[in-house]
């Protein structure tokens, strides 16, 4: 396992007793580097949103625990919030939740598909998540055909808005 998975693990345990008794949702836990520094970042839900106190809530109780249990060794910026509109789907979870829902599928690897009667690769895919399993999810495209796409062969699934 790596050390990045390990944290996030780690913190996952230390959230959940927090998370239930406030009646969140934990969506995601992340610990990533971006631009030379660490971030270890908490993504809260709940019925009618997250709101900026209920993230302060977590952050300083969080906080605390991260302190005396001290087993991240590298210095890092600790983040709590909603994981916002465009939410990247990863847990079943996740995808049960948004059935029916319009998301936004981007691939490893471009797909043939028929597009007005001619075969045209794409990377990006946009439609209705009619079903999920342990290894396919199914995306309804605009024509209403129904293409099954291997969970392996998908590099982010966020639920797709309008503005």
């Amino acid at each position: 396992m790596s050390k990045a998975r390990e944290y996030e693990e780690r913190t996952e345990k230390l959230l959940e007793p927090m998370i239930e008794r406030n009646g969140f949702e934990l969506v995601d836990v992340e610990y990533v580097k971006e631009a030379g520094n660490y971030f270890l970042r908490a993504y809260l839900d709940k019925p009618g949103g997250i709101t900026i106190d209920d993230c302060e809530l977590i952050s300083r109780e969080l906080s605390d625990l991260l302190d005396k249990e001290d087993f991240i060794d590298e210095s890092y910026i600790l983040e709590v919030s909603s994981p916002g509109l465009g939410r990247q789907l990863k847990k079943d979870k996740d995808f049960k939740r948004s059935l029916g829902e319009e998301i936004d599928v981007k691939l490893f690897k471009a797909v043939k598909l028929l597009e007005n009667g001619k075969e045209v690769k794409a990377k990006e895919l946009f439609g209705i998540l009619k079903d999920f399993n342990e290894t396919t999810l199914f995306l309804e495209i605009e024509d209403g055909e129904v293409l099954a796409l291997n969970r392996s062969d998908i590099a982010i699934v966020k639920l797709a808005f309008d503005f």
